[in-house]
């Protein structure tokens, strides 16, 4: 839920609404519901097994999961933009360095930001837990910033039309459509609810929990922490009775788990929507270029004036630039999984020293790239190449839980019809939107 707060929400819906009006809030709702089942379908093979999506890749075809690896990299050679992102928001804060351009003053607070967490994690006991409290007070805080400001007059005065749109398009747009904004809006889908390759990350957050057969893994820690075993592969649940009588339970978090993710997106997506719909599109502000996250500092100035506007670009630079920190850690140990699976020979190096090294390089490469281009379009990249491993992942997903694994599993813990109807439904929806951004993209 906080990291999505760092892309979706903050960033391109409140953009097409500001710009389009309400045409395309419609949308927001199925975005976020498809995710649902592709979340759980991610969080159930690691729960059942133990061992990580990516694990589970290398399982259903090699040459497949080595493709999606390929892609996953290269969508993340960008994530440093979110930084840079969060460093739009300081910079408009402090005019911080003095003399400097707008692009420099932002690049300064990114790097900034970037050393900051980057030491949060190397000392910490448990990397996972210093992640998990950051994000959970980042999004409480941005869920009571936007309460507060929905109660302002003008915010209230739009929300029956606004609600109305949830349900009934509000067509046509405001404005006429231009074509450059296709990615916008495919991000925008694909981000509402966490999305593309950032989805896989939940199947290393539930091993770090311990959730299900992952609690007999190892966690990934700290300098400060002592050193752990990760186990390389996990164990199938058993067909015994202890095993069938845990199983419902771990069923039942898992749902409710991965509801306060999507469902708490929704609540904060539909408030940001309103918000700009409100104080944004009469303005004709649009979230862009250097001042990503400046614009929408108006959601909490009408409520606490210049105090609020303040507040507001302290928080955005939190979740923006805290996206890069969990972002880095998940993106690390996707690579340290892969590469253990993958190459036998890279067992001879500790689990540990691998996830440091990608730390480190990630560190430095996305360094490197948030210069080349305004954080927007290297944002849009990402989304872009990451939708299509969506597409991709999407379709091995339902084969590897539904095919390959239920062989393995008792009949108390196989996926039902349902679950193969729901995760079949978001494949399609997914190949439909690909084909529809295409047309929107190339033949407007």
């Amino acid at each position: 839920m906080a990291l999505a707060q760092g892309s979706g929400e903050l960033i391109w819906w409140p953009y097409l609404i500001a710009k389009y009006g309400l045409a395309f809030l419609f949308l927001l709702l199925p975005a976020c519901l498809l995710q649902y089942p592709l979340n759980y379908q991610i969080g159930q093979y690691t729960l059942l097994t133990g061992e990580t999506i990516f694990q589970g890749f290398m399982r259903l075809s090699k040459p497949l999961a080595l493709f999606l690896w390929i892609l996953l990299t290269l969508s993340f050679l960008w994530f440093g933009a979110f930084a840079s992102a969060g460093g739009t928001a300081l910079a408009a804060l402090t005019h911080f360095p003095q003399g400097w351009s707008e692009k420099g003053q932002t690049l300064f607070w990114a790097y900034g930001s970037i050393a900051l967490f980057f030491s949060a994690i190397a000392l910490s006991k448990v990397i996972y837990t210093v992640i998990e409290k950051v994000m959970m007070g980042i999004a409480l805080i941005t869920v009571v910033g936007l309460l507060s400001s929905s109660l302002h007059p003008k915010v209230i005065h739009a929300a029956p039309v606004f609600i109305k749109a949830i349900f009934i398009p509000a067509w046509p747009p405001m404005r006429p459509w231009e074509s450059q904004d296709a990615t916008k809006l495919l991000t925008a889908i694909t981000f509402a609810g966490l999305g593309g390759f950032w989805t896989l990350f939940y199947s290393y957050w539930l091993r770090e929990k311990g959730v299900g057969m992952s609690r007999y893994m190892g966690h990934v820690t700290g300098i400060l922490g002592k050193k752990e075993v990760l186990l390389d592969t996990g164990f199938i649940i058993a067909d015994d009775g202890n095993s069938s009588k845990e199983f419902p339970k771990w069923r039942r978090f898992l749902l409710a788990d991965s509801a306060v993710g999507i469902f708490g997106n929704i609540f904060t997506t539909l408030l940001t929507c309103l918000l700009a719909f409100a104080l944004l599109h009469p303005e004709g502000l649009l979230p862009d270029g250097y001042e990503l996250a400046v614009v929408q500092s108006r959601f909490f100035e009408v409520s606490w004036g210049a105090i609020g506007k303040i507040l507001f670009l302290f928080v955005a630079a939190a979740f923006l630039s805290d996206t890069w920190l969990t972002t880095v850690d998940a993106v690390s140990r996707i690579h340290t999984d892969f590469v253990y699976g993958f190459f036998p020979k890279a067992k001879r190096i500790p689990f540990r020293t691998w996830y440091y090294f990608f730390l480190v390089l990630l560190t430095v490469v996305t360094s490197l790239t948030m210069t080349f281009e305004a954080p927007g379009p290297l944002i849009l990249l990402s989304a872009v190449i990451g939708f299509i491993g969506t597409v991709i992942f999407s379709i091995a997903l339902l084969f590897l839980n539904h095919r390959m694994l239920a062989k393995e599993l008792p009949p108390f813990a196989r996926p039902g019809k349902w679950a193969l109807a729901l995760m079949s439904l978001t494949c399609v929806a997914y190949l439909v939107l690909a084909i529809t951004y295409l047309k929107l993209r190339f033949f407007p």
